[in-house]
């Protein structure tokens, strides 16, 4: 399958061939629709084939590796068979969203120190969990900061390494919880160009400036030393 929001997050649509559906969901040959995954929810959206539209309501990982991608259909619907062409469409506002929140969570992640325990990617707030003591954590510091780093907008991109020479340099990896997808030759690195360079598969804007600002919206205790930061994009 041909991960197509991989090479480009701003892809709202594209014409794919179906190459199988069971109980599971939808494959297809190419899609633009983002698989549940590191923090980052899978993308809704329509599939359209002979004068029809299939509600897609989540987008999953399958069992045949991170480009074996299932289309979740809602349910009672007619679906298309295989072989056969489908136009597939994200919901672009929706995705657009993630893609800011997911850029602006690596840029709390620069400006936060200490390692990354958790964390959740939604629309309307997003979170980090770090391993950092409560006092050293001020909400106001923490939102001027990263909105400091939103303003200087520092160009975002992708590149990738070999299995190797991810093993060779541990310190890119900030997440505890999530270990990056080795095994499979390459690993893609998110590099916000200066500010912050890590394992990341997923959709991302292309300058921070697209962000268009955040707030913190609070920090939380949820352990020893475990602080759950949770922000918002102000528009």
């Amino acid at each position: 399958m041909d991960a197509l929001f991989r090479e480009d997050s701003y892809a709202r649509s594209c014409i794919a061939t179906v190459t199988a559906v069971d109980e599971r969901g939808i494959r297809l040959d190419r899609t633009v629709f983002y698989p549940t995954g590191g923090g980052q929810p899978g993308d809704i959206g329509l599939l359209r084939f002979d004068g029809l539209e299939v509600r897609i309501k989540d987008t999953v990982k399958g069992d045949g590796g991170p480009d074996d991608v299932i289309h979740v259909p809602e349910d009672g619907q007619e679906l298309p068979a295989p072989g056969i062409a489908v136009e597939a469409e994200i919901d672009w506002q929706r995705r657009h969203r993630h893609m800011r929140m997911h850029t602006a969570l690596h840029l709390l992640c620069a400006v936060v120190p200490g390692s990354v325990t958790g964390g959740q990617i939604g629309a309307d707030k997003s979170r980090l969990d770090f391993n950092v003591p409560a006092e050293s954590l001020d909400k106001d510091a923490i939102a001027t900061a990263v909105n400091l780093l939103i303003a200087a907008d520092t160009p975002v991109g992708t590149r990738w390494i070999t299995d190797e020479e991810m093993a060779a340099t541990p310190e890119l990896v900030r997440t505890m919880s999530v270990k990056p997808p080795s095994g499979h030759g390459r690993v893609r690195l998110l590099d916000v160009e200066g500010v912050d360079l890590q394992p990341c598969g997923g959709t991302h804007v292309a300058r921070t400036g697209e962000i268009g600002g955040i707030e913190v919206t609070k920090i939380e205790n949820k352990g020893k030393q475990n602080r759950r930061i949770v922000i918002a994009l102000k528009d």
